[in-house]
């Protein structure tokens, strides 16, 4: 009989979106795992880390994480949990040895990866939080160890070894960058001094290797794959389709079946003049969306923000349309210096570069009111 895998990764408890809560639609689509879970009835559940969005997670994301944990240890099925770079592994693990016991195996340390998960009769499961290399280079006390490729080999020489060994499957589960990974969206911070990717054949040696860390949804190869983020957490993720893979694991064979989760709110990026976006119907499927919308108005729209959200309440984001290049290929700093301190040139060379167009005579009319207004303003005071 293969082991059976429920794999998902980067839940991001506590995120938001442009200072939206995402809270909600985190706990609406917890819902569903758990609705799946229990439909498809896994072996083990593995969760490849980044299960918090930060390391000092906000209160309503903890108890979000005790609801859904405490559901699936009901549900009578084990659940591995591994501790990702955005997670504080102290934290995630804080009561594992108690909860081990209910069949929520947290792993934060990185000295515990040779020692398997053992699902009786089924398999094993390896446990590889995100990798330090400082930390590595500390654990074991070589001076040598440099970088992601060193200090992750190393980590798994014991587990690999362990894993050959097996007659059972085996699964690793790892928060890390693996090369071949093609899709790598901004929502994705960067972490700065540890950033670093290894070769697929550093975490290889598993029938099955269940990665976490970039949110796109992919292979690299035919036993490792990344189930992507839970949910869209930036809108050049507009287009993916988020869920979980389903895994089949037996010695030297593996096959994995994605499956959709659906969100509470889609991210939806519209664009158009103001007025089009307020107004034409083709635009009305986007109103309980989370919203980006790209204006394409040659005049700037006072307000955009709040006259949008009378029909899109959740417009999170205004951006204007990348218009032709300025006047004569020329930056506006350039463009300052030939003014001088003529004031009205000035105002003429900013109009020029942000609308790539020439002031009317009622803006140059406008402008220089307002610098009469600003002259008597000072005069008075």
């Amino acid at each position: 009989m293969p082991l059976r895998v429920l794999h998902t990764s980067d839940w991001h408890l506590g995120r938001s979106l442009h200072e939206e809560s995402l809270i909600s639609d985190q706990a609406w689509v917890l819902d569903r795992l758990i609705d799946l879970t229990r439909d498809y009835r896994p072996d083990v559940i593995v969760v490849a880390g980044d299960i918090y969005d930060r390391a000092v997670p906000p209160p309503e994301a903890v108890t979000l994480l005790d609801d859904a944990l405490t559901r699936l240890a009901d549900l009578g099925l084990p659940v591995v949990v591994i501790a990702g770079n955005h997670d504080s592994a102290e934290r995630l693990t804080f009561g594992s040895r108690l909860l081990a016991a209910r069949g929520i195996h947290l792993r934060g340390a990185l000295d515990e990866v040779h020692r398997p998960i053992e699902l009786p009769g089924k398999g094993f499961v390896y446990a590889l939080p995100f990798v330090d290399p400082d930390v590595v280079r500390g654990l074991l006390g070589d001076e040598e160890i440099r970088g992601h490729i060193v200090a992750t080999g190393r980590i798994l020489q014991r587990a690999r070894a362990d894993a050959v060994a097996r007659s059972l499957p085996t699964v690793l589960v790892a928060h890390s960058f693996v090369q071949g990974a093609t899709q790598t969206p901004d929502s994705e911070r960067p972490i700065v001094g540890t950033a670093g990717s290894v070769p697929p054949e550093t975490v290889a040696g598993f029938d099955y290797v269940a990665l976490g860390h970039l949110h796109a949804p992919q292979a690299i190869g035919d036993s490792l794959r990344y189930s992507g983020s839970l949910l869209k957490y930036s809108f050049s993720e507009a287009s993916h389709v988020k869920g979980v893979v389903l895994v089949e694991a037996a010695r030297g064979r593996v096959t994995t079946e994605t499956v959709p989760l659906g969100a509470r709110r889609d991210l939806a990026r519209i664009r158009g003049t103001l007025q089009d976006l307020l107004t034409l119907p083709n635009f009305e499927q986007h109103r309980g969306d989370l919203v980006e919308a790209t204006l394409d108005d040659r005049d700037y729209v006072v307000d955009a923000k709040r006259r949008l959200q009378t029909r899109f309440p959740h417009v999170v984001s205004v951006v204007r349309s990348e218009l032709a290049a300025s006047t004569a290929g020329t930056s506006f700093s350039r463009q300052v210096a030939g003014a001088g301190r003529d004031d009205l040139k000035l105002f003429e060379s900013f109009f020029r570069t942000v609308l790539d167009a020439e002031p009317e005579p009622e803006h140059r009319a406008a402008f220089t009111d307002a610098l009469a207004a600003v002259d008597r303003a000072e005069r008075d005071a």
